[in-house]
């Protein structure tokens, strides 16, 4: 995500390193490979220009303290001005009205159904609310269905006329069924259109009309870059939506769209799609993302998506297993599956400060679990819970079994046992009495 974005920026900070302060001269040079940065990232040149004057601006008119260096400094205006340009700070999504109403509204091939589905899941979820969903295309071939699989993977109900070729009606009648049903919100999926196809806004607009929504949210690729910007200036300028939501952003590695999208419409980013699966919907913090652009890593999503993962329940009595000296193979695997339910581990290690960077050449994705539990899975129940039992046997079986040679075997389970042991060391009170026997400065 955004990584070209994030390497010419770093660059373009290096002109300034080495230097006593900011003066005229270095900035103007550090500023053209900032503007430039942006201009390659897709970035609208109005905001990228306007972009740079703010910061020059804020720069000359700062003292360098003596603990920061001049180019620490201009990583910090520029971190603050990017997250200004993107909103400057999370913008809720309006769920007031009995329903609340959101319509959706995009372009052909934006990814709006798929998005229906993710955003139903994610307030059903995370904020406990019951949702109906509606589909109101009746020209694309099978959105309807594709529409009620969604509906089924995430449990929850779809309104939809088969016959009906109306799609005010249709908006309306599911309206009137939520209220009936006491749903807490209807999303209404619309019919993909060009902004220049006429007829097709003049519906959309009258469904807006016709039900008086709650939020309307424009969808769009994140990775058209600047034809999401005009896309968005034009479907504003029929529907006055509420706010946006990029989609595919995972596989921005510009970042085009989503630094200027917020400066030409003046409408806040609201969510972004984060992958494939129906929970890769994230909220949209303009701050934090600033962070990744800068390769500052964003350590509050990765805690909150492990929060997401996390049961008290289950964390306790875990912890009895790890203090027992009782964590085991099942356990473990577990353990994988969670992170795995967390998101693409690149993407997780990229939130961390420093690693982004360090990783960026590196190719690590989820299947880079496949081979460890392929070994735990070709164990038997007792070698599972009991993992004192293997024996060179055993190994070469579990081998065989796995489709791994034996070195992998035995690397795992060595390293398992080092593991186990760092646990039980640092569980319950062991640590204190490690802190107690650890030498005293004199």
């Amino acid at each position: 995500m955004f990584e070209n974005l994030s390497d010419k920026l770093d660059r373009a900070f290096k002109v300034l390193k080495g230097t006593g302060r900011i003066t005229e001269i270095n900035i103007a040079e550090s500023l053209k490979e900032v503007r430039k940065a942006l201009l390659e990232a897709d970035v609208n040149y109005k905001v990228a220009k306007s972009f740079t004057d703010s910061v020059k601006e804020k720069a000359l008119g700062q003292n360098v303290l003596i603990s920061v260096s001049p180019a620490q400094l201009m990583v910090k205006i520029v971190h603050d001005e990017l997250a200004l340009l993107m909103g400057g700070s999370m913008t809720e999504i309006n769920l007031k009205g009995t329903p609340a109403v959101i319509l959706m509204s995009g372009l052909q091939g934006s990814g709006k159904t798929t998005l229906s589905g993710k955003l139903a899941n994610f307030l059903k979820n995370k904020k406990g609310k019951n949702v109906l969903l509606a589909a109101c295309d009746v020209y694309r071939p099978a959105a309807i269905d594709q529409l009620k699989v969604l509906g089924e993977q995430i449990e929850v109900e779809v309104y939809s006329e088969v016959e009906n070729k109306n799609p005010v009606q249709i908006a309306k009648n599911a309206i009137a069924l939520a209220k009936q049903k006491d749903k807490d919100v209807v999303i209404i999926d619309t019919a993909g259109r060009l902004a220049i196809d006429e007829v097709m806004m003049d519906e959309i607009a009258a469904i807006k009309n016709a039900i008086n929504p709650s939020e309307i949210l424009f969808v769009v690729d994140a990775m058209t870059g600047q034809d999401a910007v005009n896309t968005a200036k034009a479907f504003n300028e029929r529907l006055n939506f509420d706010g946006v939501v990029l989609t595919k952003l995972d596989g921005d590695t510009r970042g085009g769209a989503a630094i200027s999208i917020k400066s030409v419409v003046d409408k806040p980013i609201k969510f972004v799609g984060t992958g494939e699966k129906l929970d890769a919907i994230d909220v949209f913090h303009p701050e934090r993302m600033a962070d990744r652009i800068l390769g500052m890593g964003d350590i509050v999503t990765l805690v909150e998506k492990a929060q997401e993962q996390f049961d008290e329940k289950e964390a306790a009595e875990l912890q009895k297993k790890i203090a027992k000296n009782k964590f085991d193979f099942n356990d473990f695997l577990a353990q994988l599956q969670q992170i795995k339910k967390m998101g693409n581990i690149k993407d997780l290690m990229g939130m961390i400060p420093g690693v982004g960077k360090a990783m960026k050449d590196i190719d690590v994705d989820n299947s880079s679990f496949k081979s460890i539990e392929a070994i735990i899975q070709a164990m038997t129940p007792k070698e599972r819970s009991d993992p004192s039992v293997l024996n060179g046997n055993r190994k070469k079986r579990i081998a065989v079994g796995s489709g791994r040679n034996i070195q992998e075997v035995n690397d795992l389970i060595k390293k398992f046992e080092h593991m186990r042991k760092m646990m039980k060391m640092f569980s319950g009170g062991n640590a204190k009495q490690m802190m107690r026997n650890m030498p005293r400065a004199r």
